[in-house]
């Protein structure tokens, strides 16, 4: 049994909590460059709107793109603040290189992989397991989370070859993959359950990624990245959207496009084993006071 615990202490975190140094040097203004993933921009543009209404003096430039090829931009030098990866891989690879901050990544936001075709069109596709009877498939590039994720679950269902000799339309992101379905270029196609919810009224999801396909978590890690450019108030800026997103009210924006805050498992033996330190040392305690109680006993006595 596992019972899961918040990743993130949110309640009464507010964005305006940055270190006292940085407060006092600058207020927020200036630029922000947002490199995000593709799936995250509808809702990271509603944020956007919500966040300017408190601080209207700080410009927030959003690049939307498929996470590897963001992280590739990153690594050539391109001015980023902040990095929103649809999986841990990228962002792992720019910890690595020492261009993401370590100690600022936090893993946010979960998401779903499913499969869809075009609303009210005819398809014998039930669900993943037999995909391949489908003509023809939109599936995201090696290089981009959705496409690696949906290529696990292939594995997993050990049809992996048979899926590579389909008719592929390769999309470079998520979202090339979502407008060939919709307009109707591909019978199915792989995308994030989000992507799905955004275009309700064009796609039909036809079944949803379970566990036991896709073992590994669709997480969304957001970090600092390194920026040498930004002036100090734009440091400020940048760290105070960073800490904004992590907010209830931004929280709740996500969780209204589909995405969920991410809570980490932790196994009922790990809490077992805390409660058993936590007896001992109750025990330990009472012993060395009632050994003190002794000790005051035989002094009075004495």
């Amino acid at each position: 049994m596992k019972k899961k615990l918040a990743a993130i202490a949110f309640a009464g975190m507010m964005a305006v909590g940055l270190t006292a140094g940085n407060v006092q040097a600058a207020e927020p203004s200036g630029e922000v460059y947002v490199f995000i993933a593709a799936s995250l921009a509808n809702a990271m543009e509603d944020i956007q709107k919500d966040f300017n209404q408190k601080y209207p003096d700080v410009e927030i430039f959003y690049n939307a793109d498929s996470s590897g090829t963001l992280q590739t931009q990153i690594e050539e030098g391109s001015r980023c603040d902040i990095f929103f990866s649809a999986a841990t891989k990228q962002m792992d690879a720019l910890v690595e290189e020492k261009l993401a901050k370590e100690e600022s990544v936090v893993n946010l936001l979960e998401n779903k992989v499913v499969l869809i075709k075009t609303k009210d069109t005819e398809t014998r596709v039930t669900g993943f397991e037999n995909i391949t009877e489908a003509e023809n498939l939109a599936l995201a590039g090696e290089d981009v989370p959705v496409g690696q994720y949906a290529r696990e679950i292939f594995t997993n269902l050990d049809i992996m070859d048979q899926v590579e000799a389909m008719d592929i339309n390769e999309g470079k992101n998520v979202t090339e993959v979502l407008a060939a379905v919709t307009q109707g270029s591909n019978e199915v196609g792989v995308v994030y359950a989000t992507d799905a919810a955004s275009v309700a009224d064009q796609v039909e999801i036809i079944a949803e990624a379970s566990s036991d396909m896709l073992e590994t978590p669709v997480l969304y890690p957001v970090g600092m990245i390194e920026d040498e450019e930004a002036l100090p108030e734009e440091k400020v800026a940048a760290e105070t959207f960073f800490e904004y997103l992590q907010t209830e009210n931004a929280l709740k924006v996500f969780e209204e496009h589909g995405f969920s805050p991410y809570t980490a498992e932790v196994e009922e033996n790990d809490t077992e084993e805390a409660e058993d330190t936590q007896a001992d040392q109750k025990t330990d305690s009472e012993a060395e006071e009632t050994g003190e109680a002794s000790t005051e006993q035989e002094k009075t006595a004495e």
